[in-house]
């Protein structure tokens, strides 16, 4: 994962980002599969050998300048650190990785808990979803995020789960995704 300054552009600019960083790079072995945008930063999900990293990032720099790169990979870890990096990630519209941390806790997780931790992890696809200029699938996901939360309880660790319900409701009769931290 590729984080580049964010010097002006939107959601809309997304697939235009991608084209432009596989031509910026296309001389090189380098998959460049989606770029989301966020509002300080553009996500680029890139496959490419780790020698090879710096180069790509030079290649890119015309699109902006580095923020930072994540090798991301299913990690092991305990289940309190990934809520917590989860929670993190999704509050700094990092939606993917939060996606990618919620994952670990939920497959740590049984009954009504693994359900609710699978509504936020669907909650943060449908934003990653608006960063690629998708909304209309995110806005498809609310309802699935909406049923997995159910009735959990009103708050898990330090989230309010009354709030995102709240969001999600709010979002499905605006048809609009509103980024808001949880």
């Amino acid at each position: 994962m590729i984080h580049l300054k964010n010097n002006g552009y939107h959601p809309t600019h997304s697939s235009d980002l991608v084209h432009r960083a596989r031509e910026l790079c296309s001389d090189m072995h380098a998959s460049i599969r989606v770029a989301r945008v966020a509002s300080k930063f553009l996500e680029f999900d890139v496959s490419i050998n780790p020698a090879d990293l710096d180069l790509l990032i030079e290649k890119l720099s015309p699109i902006g300048e580095l923020d930072n790169t994540r090798h991301v990979v299913e990690e092991k870890i305990e289940k309190e650190e990934g809520l917590k990096d989860g929670v993190f990630y999704f509050n700094n519209e990092r939606f993917w990785e939060s996606h990618e941390s919620l994952e670990g806790v939920w497959k740590k997780c049984y009954g009504k808990e693994k359900e609710l931790v699978q509504g936020i992890i669907l909650l943060a696809v449908a934003f990653a979803h608006r960063q690629k200029d998708e909304g209309s699938i995110g806005i498809g996901m609310l309802g699935r995020a909406l049923e997995k939360l159910g009735d959990s309880p009103a708050v898990y660790g330090n989230i309010d789960v009354d709030r995102i319900r709240n969001k999600i409701k709010e979002m499905q009769t605006t048809k609009d995704l509103a980024i808001f931290e949880i």
